[in-house]
């Protein structure tokens, strides 16, 4: 039981992170066009505004991803509740595998 609350843990921080993240570039980008925290692309860093309109857009769909990546990394996980370690490992590497593919 307690590797599967480690896997459960270990796959439920992306997308906590992603709505966090979403939540906080929805709110305010960096104040400064940067090259160290953002959402840096050439065209977002154009200008202030670009760099604003691409963190507001990039927040949604990071918080929407995360809404969404975060019930079904709960209902896979809560499918292996008791298995052996090796499928909980499995489904557990799975669900962070496709997690960073979503992000991708």
């Amino acid at each position: 039981m307690g590797f599967w609350i480690f896997m459960l843990i270990m796959d439920l921080l992306l997308p906590f992170t992603m709505i966090g993240f979403g939540r906080y570039f929805i709110k305010k980008a960096p104040k400064e066009i940067n090259s160290v925290f953002g959402y840096r692309t050439s065209m977002s860093m154009k200008n202030k505004d670009t760099w604003e309109f691409a963190h507001k857009y990039c927040g949604k769909v990071w918080y929407v991803c995360g809404m969404v990546m975060l019930p079904i990394t709960v209902i896979f996980m809560l499918l292996v509740i008791g298995k052996n370690e090796d499928c909980v490992g499995s489904i557990g590497a799975s669900c962070i595998i496709k997690s960073v593919d979503v992000e991708i």
